[in-house]
């Protein structure tokens, strides 16, 4: 197996103080300064522990005022669900798993949002889209991802079913680095094409819960991810065919 990374050792050093801390959603965190002391390490892995764990959803780093707690701790991914993580980030052939465990979920899950969904979970899921639209428009991939994973939260929130909650909000961080890959697939090769669709595809979803539309619902986040499952399936064929060309052009060719 090999070797953990330094900024993953150093977040997750960092998540077991926070915990052991027991600092409250909100709560600002030491100085960089103080926070590398305690933990014995280099303000350079610091940074970018914090900044893993900022793209989880898990801090906030605010210009000019320092480093926040967003999540509460116990949503965090549990430990069956963590050791996940790496492997999906180091093989990318784990995000067909994760993208069938949302099939698995969130067809359903969307389906119940539909029939059970408040104004005040309806307004939350417009925010969410609102703000992944707000970070493509800036081409920002990363947080556009975080907001794409959370919309997806949102709607399982709005099932009002509290083991459905439990486990969407464990996979969160799965959720969040395969949107994560796919969006950065999607800026690289600057297909406007795919990500207008994805978006109208997740518009047509939230209209559906909106109007409290189950089957409608049902049917929009499988074609949805369907969509998703196509694209990647292409995106991973064109890699390969372009390694076969690469290996192809750096073979010197001789004539007897």
């Amino acid at each position: 197996m090999p070797a953990m990374r330094l900024s993953d050792r150093v977040a997750q050093q960092l998540l077991e103080l926070i915990q052991t801390t027991q600092l409250q959603s909100g709560a600002k965190l030491p100085t960089e300064r103080a926070l590398a002391e305690q933990l014995g390490v280099s303000r350079t892995a610091l940074r970018e522990a914090i900044q893993k764990l900022a793209s989880r959803g898990v801090l906030e780093s605010r210009v000019g005022s320092g480093t926040f707690l967003r999540e509460r701790v116990q949503e965090w991914p549990d430990q069956a669900v963590a050791p996940l993580i790496p492997l999906i980030r180091d093989d990318p052939q784990y995000r067909y798993d994760v993208l069938e465990t949302r099939q698995m979920i969130e067809i359903n899950t969307a389906w119940h949002a539909a029939q059970r969904a408040t104004d005040k979970d309806k307004d939350h899921i417009r925010r969410c889209f609102d703000e992944m639209l707000r970070h493509q428009k800036s081409q920002d991939a990363a947080n556009s991802a975080r907001a794409d994973a959370q919309f997806h939260l949102a709607i399982a929130e709005a099932s009002h079913n509290v083991v459905v909650v439990q486990v969407m909000r464990s996979l969160f961080e799965m959720v969040l680095s395969t949107v994560a890959q796919n969006r950065r697939l999607m800026f690289v090769h600057d297909d406007p094409k795919v990500l207008e669709l994805l978006t109208r595809q997740h518009h047509d979803l939230m209209q559906a819960i909106i109007a409290s539309e189950p089957e409608q619902a049902r049917a929009v986040i499988g074609e949805h991810l369907a969509y998703v499952h196509e694209k990647l399936t292409q995106a991973d064929a064109d890699a390969a065919r372009l390694e076969r060309l690469g290996r192809f052009s750096s073979t010197p060719v001789t004539f007897s």
